[in-house]
């Protein structure tokens, strides 16, 4: 490393001055462009994850609105079924649980109802995955429902991952044919 003797004053030590000079600015720019993304990121995550609550309410709402609706349609059928039958029974008790459910759906928050729900089945894990299970058929009850009737044609017919196959004519029916020559071999 070259050394700079205080007796010389030479333009290599005005330009050493200006490379220096140079090189904290540089640091500087860096420094502050380091510290603008990092704040640009914080932004862009708070914002993405206040996008991700606000998402996760209105689905959370939209569950408690359809739960609503289930115990209402219940809550009907009761009221249609005979005066004191185990319908009427069995569907009012049913509505009035689904009733409690959507009103804590609603009134809970997301993350308490997570814990609410992972406490339940570490508790109980028959019970949870008998209710997940259900769940699931019932959903899947729902989604075949809302289909529109080509919809539910086409998919039933054909097994999941199942080529379609055109079917054959009816006209001539094919029939195996056996021959006495089996490749040259008797």
């Amino acid at each position: 490393m070259p050394t700079h003797s205080p007796t010389k004053h030479t333009g290599s030590t005005t330009t050493g001055n200006t490379l220096d000079e140079a090189r904290s600015e540089m640091k500087s720019e860096a420094r502050s462009l380091a510290e603008d993304a990092k704040s640009a990121a914080r932004d862009a995550a708070h914002t993405a994850r206040e996008t991700a609550q606000n998402k996760a309410e209105e689905a959370k709402h939209g569950v408690a609105r359809e739960v609503g609706d289930v115990a209402s349609a219940l809550r009907k059928a009761a009221d249609a079924s005979r005066h004191g039958s185990p319908q009427e029974r069995t569907f009012g008790q049913v509505a009035e649980g689904l009733a409690d459910i959507s009103d804590a759906i609603a009134d809970k928050d997301l993350g308490e109802m997570a814990e609410e729900l992972g406490n339940f089945a570490r508790r109980n894990p028959l019970a949870f995955l008998g209710g997940a299970a259900l769940i699931g058929f019932a959903a899947t009850r729902f989604a075949k429902a809302g289909r529109r009737p080509d919809q539910t044609a086409s998919h039933e017919t054909q097994p999941v991952g199942t080529p379609a196959i055109p079917a054959r004519p009816t006209s001539t029916p094919v029939t195996p044919s056996y021959s006495s020559h089996n490749g040259g071999a008797s």
